[in-house]
């Protein structure tokens, strides 16, 4: 199974307009795992620091776009 994927980064973010977005990883599905339990609504994780960030259900910032909400535990990134 060598499909020549790149290493997921330690710390990686969905949106395009961030220092830490890495179009070659989104050419590939990626799961995430915190604390054990698979997460399909994360925009942004860090494996060392152990957080991710998803979209808050309703609050909004200034620019119309969902405010994150920072979730702490242990941060597992995958290929599906």
């Amino acid at each position: 199974m060598s499909d020549n994927k790149p290493a997921l980064p330690d710390r990686l973010a969905s949106d395009s307009r961030s220092k830490f977005f890495v179009k070659e990883c989104f050419e590939h599905e990626i799961g995430i795992r915190l604390n054990g339990k698979e997460r399909n609504n994360v925009e942004e994780y860090c494996i060392s620091e152990g957080w991710v960030k998803v979209p808050s259900p309703k609050a909004l910032d200034r620019r119309g776009q969902p405010l994150l909400i920072k979730l702490k535990g242990e941060v597992e990134a995958f290929y599906k």
